[in-house]
């Protein structure tokens, strides 16, 4: 049981959905962070099990899915044939968004692999209570799954997009612009000009400013999967039921009808008491 008082915990969960590394809250709080790992790991873990019960029976639209890269314990160019290749080295997150509501029904952390696609497929398929539009980018291993999540039961397009070449200089961290794309019909009816993962892709930024594991060019990683499944599940958590997005107005939970009125981080923390 952690023994921090309730306002220092708020204090806590609030900085690290914030994007704050475990060091700087520390530096901030005073708070040891040993104290704040172990506070994360236990919210972050009961999330994920209250997300996973709560997002069920959803009624979205237009769903997009995509896969954003981070590593565990080392990077993979140094991960040697004596380590367990299932606990290091490259994972990969898989989020599903629906672009109406921005609601996330689904992510799976593993790694990018045709058994972690079909896992990730599955889940989502199994929590939609309608037939949905989807799109994805042309990553293949989207396909079988798609087809053994959903079977013929779902409006499926690819985009794939064609990128200048990477800059060099000083301009060589700015991402690259787009100077084509094709969308490509799967499966059923989509309607093309929905066909997108625009959302998605800014999910992957906004993943990558709120989580300080994500961020590009740093020494912030994690140094275990449950770590980055627990930071994951509190970051997602935030993202769907205390958050309130600009462009809608409220919470995406609350926009796609899961619940009725916001949540707090007090919230988050309670379900893990």
């Amino acid at each position: 049981m952690n023994k921090l008082k309730p306002e220092l915990q708020e204090q806590v969960i609030g900085a690290l959905v914030e994007g704050n590394s475990i060091r700087s809250i520390e530096r901030m709080t005073g708070i040891h962070r040993d104290s704040i790992m172990r506070l994360g790991l236990r919210v972050g873990e009961a999330c994920q099990t209250a997300s996973d019960a709560i997002l069920r029976d959803l009624n979205c639209g237009h769903i997009q899915v995509d896969e954003i890269w981070c590593y565990v314990g080392k990077k993979q160019r140094h991960v040697h044939v004596t380590d367990d290749e299932s606990t290091v080295g490259d994972f990969w997150t898989w989020v599903a968004i629906d672009s109406d509501t921005k609601l996330v029904p689904s992510y799976v952390v593993g790694k990018r692999t045709a058994e972690t696609a079909n896992a990730f497929v599955t889940d989502l398929a199994s929590r939609l209570a309608n037939r949905v539009q989807l799109s994805s980018d042309g990553l293949r291993l989207y396909l079988e799954a798609i087809e053994a999540g959903f079977g013929g039961a779902v409006d499926y397009a690819t985009i794939v997009k064609a990128y200048e070449a990477e800059p060099v200089g000083p301009g060589r961290y700015s991402p690259p612009k787009v100077i084509s794309q094709e969308k490509t019909q799967i499966v059923g009816l989509p309607y093309m000009d929905m066909a997108s993962t625009s959302y998605v892709e800014r999910q992957n930024l906004t993943m990558r400013m709120q989580m300080r594991r994500f961020t590009r060019l740093t020494n912030a990683f994690s140094k275990k999967p449950e770590n980055l499944r627990a930071a994951v599940g509190l970051h997602f958590a935030y993202y769907n039921f205390v958050r309130v997005h600009q462009t809608i107005k409220t919470t995406p939970a609350i926009a796609a009808g899961v619940i009725k009125t916001r949540w707090t981080i007090r919230d988050l923390i309670g379900i893990a008491s």
